[in-house]
């Protein structure tokens, strides 16, 4: 979490006597001289850039080729005022940012309404051309971490969520799998899970009264096939996912079940099983930059239940 202001105000005073004590200045002016230290003075002014690089640094193997992981808008070398971490940089989520005077916004999930946020097909569209001349006039930057928060070890996404859950105790050496203990049945398991994502419903296929130890856990959009191969290598007690093509792994349970075997699904939905990951990003940044203020806002699910 941020430091206290007396804390900040502590640590200015550090740095000063030091800046003072060496005959320099350097020490609060240079953009990187926090990243020495592991804090970073409010004299300093860091760049969007240099909070991407340094993230982008934790993932082996980085930079990635032909990912998604770009700006959505604005420029890398905007002087970050604050930070708002998000499932989706959404009208709503850009209006809150506005009001924490936060020009620096981290999205897990595309702006623009398609994975690679392409743009020319919406050039005419009256919703892109609102959400788009909102984040210019108020100069933010978009970045969306997908693939570098999916691909830090371990994964931030699923770490976020297991530490969410209370699971880590759970987790096997295959990183999907998580065993219970005690087990528990499907109608238990889904109170659970509801309760602590705070999830106002769930999809599944099942039978309440199954017992299930062994959980086979792929937040997000996993895809069929990788669900059901995925299904096919561990032979879990249920399948907790994010979310299913209706015609893919959900039939494949169902046969799965008619066929004698004692498989669950249980369908937590993308966001819900996502969003503890910009969770994970939130705390990182107030970690490695505590001196500007970051915001989780959580997006929510689009969809509602009657």
């Amino acid at each position: 979490m941020p430091r206290g202001n007396n804390t900040s105000i502590n640590r200015r005073k550090f740095i000063a006597q030091v800046a003072v004590a060496a005959g320099s200045a350097v020490a609060l002016t240079s953009p990187f001289a926090g990243f020495a230290t592991g804090f970073m003075s409010v004299q300093e002014r860091i760049t969007v850039g240099q909070i991407m690089d340094l993230f982008i640094k934790e993932a082996p193997g980085a930079p990635f080729p032909n990912t998604v992981d770009t700006l959505k808008s604005g420029s890398r070398d905007v002087v970050v005022t604050g930070i708002v971490t998000t499932m989706f940089a959404t009208v709503e989520v850009i209006r809150k940012a506005i009001s924490l005077n936060a020009n620096f916004i981290i999205a897990h999930e595309p702006t623009f309404y398609n994975h690679t946020d392409e743009t020319a097909w919406l050039e005419k569209d009256d919703v892109y051309r609102y959400k788009a001349d909102l984040l210019k006039k108020h100069n933010i930057v978009v970045w969306r971490n997908h693939d570098y928060i999916h691909g830090v070890k371990p994964d931030g996404v699923r770490k976020g969520l297991v530490d969410q859950l209370g699971w880590q105790q759970f987790e096997d050496s295959s990183h999907v799998i998580y065993n219970l203990s005690p087990a528990m049945t499907l109608k238990a398991l889904i109170g659970d899970l509801k309760q602590k994502l705070n999830i106002e419903a769930v999809r599944y296929v099942g039978d309440p009264e199954q017992q299930c130890k062994k959980v086979l856990l792929l937040p997000g959009a996993y895809g069929g096939r990788n669900q059901i191969q995925s299904i096919s290598n561990t032979q879990p007690d249920v399948l907790v996912c994010g979310e299913v093509a209706e015609w893919e792994t959900a039939e494949y349970v169902r046969d799965a079940r008619a066929a004698g075997k004692q498989l669950s699904l249980i369908v937590l939905g993308h966001i819900v099983s996502e969003e503890p990951g910009s969770e994970f990003m939130a705390k990182w940044l107030q970690e490695k930059f505590p001196a500007i203020k970051t915001t989780h806002i959580p997006t929510g699910s689009s969809l509602s239940f009657l």
